[in-house]
């Protein structure tokens, strides 16, 4: 199973992805992990990637389609969720050109308003990936992970400024890029409410590929 889940900033797709992952028991490939881990070095190309993360950019196609079909020839064998790729034209027809066949796209439709209220409450374990919400999906333990009880972290970038720059970019390409795979009629595109609870999201989304 090889999936694409497509949706701007905060509207759930990493909590998502996880539950997929659960379900299939395939590989997240997610965008946003691998340049933080990259830019935590100190070369050039990695204060580079920072400069992007924190301004909301998007990082240069070259950079990021480069690191991400490494990822997916080292990692893959019965499938993968690909988490924030592709988000540029550029980036989806590297997909098509390495010949990888996507079998669903799950597009993430949501409100800034509830954006903003996701992205500002925020908080993730970094070692894992496992997101939080002070108000939506809180800990057990007040700032602390489920599992570890390791402190959580607030993303830099997790303000409403950069969201508003991320959304923006996110809807620059959006419909280009859906109309790129529109043109395999193998691929199963779903919309996906985003703003509903997660609980109702996983129902819903388990219902797609469970018949």
């Amino acid at each position: 199973m090889k999936i694409i889940l497509l949706g701007p900033p905060g509207s759930g797709k990493g909590t998502q992805a996880n539950f997929i992952k659960n379900l299939f028991k395939i590989p997240i490939i997610s965008a946003s992990k691998l340049l933080k881990k990259k830019s935590k070095n100190e070369s050039i190309l990695e204060k580079k990637i920072q400069t992007y993360i924190k301004s909301g950019k998007l990082v240069p196609d070259e950079i990021i389609t480069k690191m991400i079909l490494k990822k997916i020839k080292n990692n893959v064998t019965n499938g993968f969720i690909l988490d924030g790729f592709p988000r540029t034209i550029k980036q989806a027809d590297s997909i098509e050109s390495a010949n990888i066949e996507i079998n669903y796209i799950l597009e993430f439709v949501i409100s800034e308003e509830n954006i903003l209220k996701r992205i500002t409450g925020r908080r993730i374990h970094l070692a894992s990936g496992r997101i939080y919400h002070k108000t939506f999906s809180p800990p057990i333990q007040y700032g602390k992970d489920d599992i570890t009880q390791e402190l959580l972290s607030k993303r830099e970038d997790d303000n409403e400024i950069v969201t508003k720059k991320r959304i923006k970019e996110y809807e620059k390409y959006k419909l280009s890029i859906l109309n790129f795979f529109k043109k395999n009629k193998k691929i199963k595109l779903v919309k996906i409410n985003a703003n509903n609870k997660i609980n109702k999201i996983s129902n819903f989304i388990k219902k797609v590929f469970i018949k």
